[in-house]
């Protein structure tokens, strides 16, 4: 370096140091954007995870739908008697209502709780960073 870049950058270390600015630990800063990016992955395999139990669930709901429709249709026998028969439409279509309602509150639960795990993953990492940057801020 020449003697003028040497005597601008001692000018610019003497304007920071009197304008009193903290120091930074680069280190501490590397430090802490690494287990930002860890928390980064840990949610993202969270969701992932979520994302593949949401579709076996989703496959589970298919299945079993199929196969109870199958089964009703096979043991329903109208008889002459038009009042039976809509009885049994009736409880038929019921039926499949109760379990639509229930696997669609199941659905929404396991993407909600999926949803709100990796989100916790990456708040709490914030919260944590937020008070190492103040923490080592403090100490400098």
């Amino acid at each position: 370096m020449t003697e003028a870049t040497l005597s601008w950058l001692e000018m610019l270390k003497k304007f920071g140091s009197d304008l009193n600015l903290p120091k930074v630990d680069v280190d501490k800063l590397i430090e802490i954007h690494r287990k930002n990016l860890d928390a980064v992955e840990q949610s993202a395999q969270v969701a992932s995870t979520g994302a593949k139990s949401l579709a076996d669930k989703q496959r589970e709901i298919i299945e079993t739908a199929f196969s109870e429709a199958a089964a009703m249709a096979r043991d329903f026998k109208p008889t002459g008697d038009p009042s039976e028969v809509l009885a049994k439409q009736t409880e038929f279509a019921k039926k499949a209502f109760d379990i639509t309602i229930q696997n669609t509150r199941d659905v929404a639960q396991l993407a909600t709780q999926t949803t709100t795990d990796a989100s916790k993953i990456i708040r709490d990492r914030l919260q944590e960073s937020l008070n190492e940057l103040g923490a080592s801020l403090r100490r400098a």
